[in-house]
């Protein structure tokens, strides 16, 4: 959740990226699909794939959300929505952080090579070798059938690339989305030849502020944000301790998972302060008119032992990056979890899921 201005590099550059994403894109060929699948139409310069009833995501500079006409908000983030009764909801950021050599960069605050400016373009493609910068190419993505054992389960398939970060890393994600599991996304993280060795490489969901996410499931407790943050005012993140795989809950099949909830009832959930303050903050204010459970789960083989959750919190929402306490305000009900990830020792072709689903925590486990 952060926006900022850096001066142009170059008038040349910057009109050169622009004569790119809005030229005529390239058109993909795919297998014919079934499933109610949200993806871009012959010739249409749309960034935004997803399946109806379920998840959908987008890349800058497409808004997620029905009815954003604007840029989608910062760059160097994958926007994930919910689809529910023909309009899509905007729920939560994901960003890509690389760690080389111990020191983390954050794809939404590292500055482009292109204009300067804050927030690493990405970019889509059908296969890993539509991997040169081209943000115009039309991606529809791949449509497969996964699962010998169910033919009518349909995948939608697609990759997502990125600058080079500035400490050399250069990952790339395969996104998919099952017919069979509208409420999740599939991530498999790659590197390109020429990337720097990563030490770890998160996607972290940046913006559970927005959904007051307060409640993190574990085998043995359920962590409350506001217990956990009690003693915490001030404008800042505030940081814990990570939860090892061992504290995770287990889904019938055996996947670790960590689940995030929210404490309060849906008329508490989207209520908001009648204060001038709140008006202009007001875009904080949860739209759907149900809730949703997010969590982040993995295979029930092949994950390293490093696995861990991580969580941090915030008790005022962000401000753009500013440091004048009177841009902030307090979010309602108290501290709240903002950053929500896995983290794992990097290795190419890791997994990770991330939901978004209308059922509670416990319905979750039971299927």
């Amino acid at each position: 959740m952060l926006v900022n201005k850096i001066p142009a590099r170059s008038n040349f550059a910057y009109t050169l990226l622009l004569l790119i994403m809005f030229g005529t894109g390239l058109n993909a060929q795919n297998l014919p699909g079934k499933a109610n699948w949200i993806r871009p139409g012959a010739g249409s310069t749309d960034q935004t794939w997803g399946i109806h009833n379920g998840i959908v995501f987008s890349i800058w500079p497409n808004g997620v959300e029905t009815g954003d006409k604007g840029t989608g908000g910062p760059r160097g983030l994958i926007r994930v929505g919910y689809e529910y009764q023909g309009k899509v909801y905007l729920i939560n950021y994901i960003a890509v952080e690389p760690v080389v050599d111990g020191k983390i960069e954050y794809s939404e605050i590292s500055p482009s090579a292109i204009d300067g400016k804050w927030g690493k373009l990405f970019w889509a493609g059908d296969s890993e070798t539509d991997n040169a910068y081209n943000p115009a190419n039309q991606s529809k993505g791949v449509i497969s059938h996964p699962d010998p054992n169910k033919p009518g389960v349909e995948q939608l398939t697609l990759y997502i690339f990125t600058e080079q970060f500035l400490d050399r890393a250069n990952p790339y994600l395969k996104i998919s989305i099952r017919s069979d599991k509208p409420d999740e996304m599939g991530f498999e993280i790659y590197n390109k030849n020429n990337s720097a060795k990563m030490d770890r490489c998160a996607l972290t969901a940046t913006m559970g502020n927005y959904s007051r996410l307060r409640l993190l499931h574990l085998t043995d407790e359920t962590i409350d944000s506001r217990k956990l943050y009690s003693s915490y005012s001030g404008i800042d993140f505030i940081e814990k301790e990570a939860y090892p795989v061992s504290k995770f809950l287990k889904l019938k099949d055996g996947s670790p998972i960590a689940i995030a909830t929210q404490s309060e009832s849906m008329a508490e959930l989207s209520s908001w302060p009648k204060d001038s303050a709140y008006y202009v903050k007001r875009g904080w204010q949860y739209r759907p008119n149900f809730k949703l459970t997010q969590y982040w789960r993995t295979d029930k083989a092949g994950y390293d032992p490093s696995l861990e959750i991580r969580v941090n919190g915030r008790a005022k929402y962000w401000s753009v990056a500013s440091r004048d306490p009177k841009q902030y305000v307090e979010i309602p009900g108290g501290p709240a979890f903002e950053n929500f990830e896995l983290r794992e020792k990097y290795f190419p072709g890791q997994k990770f899921y991330y939901g978004l689903t209308r059922k509670t925590a416990d319905e979750l486990l039971s299927q």
